[in-house]
């Protein structure tokens, strides 16, 4: 019983992020910039956007769920006016498609890609080549998001791949729709293990980090920004350009997340 409601409430939560989504659309007809964010900003977006509403008296809408999930909605009409997304592929498809403008685009951070044990897990995971999760996990299950379409799982299958541990967990991972539902899977007890960004571990004290990948093993993990290419709202551009400036700075920095220069590298 206790095991079937921590599998529902790991559903209802990635359910609800990616409902967060089909924003109401009256928040959009009212001015207010409306921003589509990969659900690992969460935190520190929050943050960004409570101190831009105290200094401008201006509101920011949020919508957190998978970068894959989000610039779909956006294909289908749904009214946001930034978009950031976990990885490079799905700006991408969204300026293939048209929905950005390309001029406003740019990498705003990088991340790092962690194991994730429950707090009062005793394990500590030597992430090298022929490394074998399949025996770590006892059993039980690797959470990480769906590796197709969710970057922190895409980041995930292919430094599990570079490291040879693929084959022996492929048919042992529990799919989450976004990072923060595969964070919750392990959070709750449901899964030994979890494949998660450095920052989504940061924010739960339930978890703590058994392992880091090998920034080798994986693309490098950086998150772009962009204006959509329907929005018209003259508060957008400066919206980004406060996402950007050194105002925001500390609340990513305080998640773990690093600081890009535009054109993706490190800033110093």
């Amino acid at each position: 019983m206790k095991s079937t409601r921590r599998s529902w409430l790991a559903a209802v939560f990635g359910t609800i992020l990616a409902l967060g989504a089909g924003v109401d659309r009256a928040a959009a007809q009212s001015g207010d910039v409306v921003v589509f964010a990969a659900a690992s900003l969460k935190n520190a977006l929050d943050e960004i956007a409570a101190q831009w509403q105290r200094e401008t008296r201006k509101k920011v809408v949020i919508s957190y769920a998978a970068s894959n999930t989000l610039i779909r909605q956006i294909e289908q009409g749904a009214p946001a006016d930034i978009f950031i997304s976990a990885d490079l592929d799905w700006m991408d498809y969204g300026q293939q498609k048209n929905l950005i403008k390309p001029d406003t685009r740019s990498n705003l951070l990088g991340n790092r890609l962690v194991l994730v044990a429950p707090k009062d897990s005793n394990a500590t995971v030597s992430l090298v080549g022929g490394v074998d999760l399949a025996a770590l996990l006892k059993g039980g299950r690797l959470a990480m998001g769906n590796v197709d379409t969710v970057p922190a799982g895409k980041y995930g299958k292919t430094a599990l791949e570079s490291l040879r541990a693929w084959d022996g967990v492929k048919d042992k991972i529990a799919p989450a729709e976004n990072v923060r539902s595969a964070l919750l899977f392990v959070s709750r007890g449901e899964a030994p293990f979890g494949i998660v960004y450095q920052t989504d571990a940061a924010s739960d004290p339930s978890v703590k980090i058994v392992g880091t990948f090998p920034e080798d093993s994986h693309p490098p993990i950086i998150y772009p920004v962009a204006v959509t290419k329907e929005s018209t709202k003259p508060d957008a551009s400066v919206f980004l350009e406060f996402v950007r400036s050194p105002a925001a700075r500390p609340a990513f920095e305080r998640q773990g997340f690093t600081i890009l220069a535009p054109g993706g590298g490190q800033r110093f």
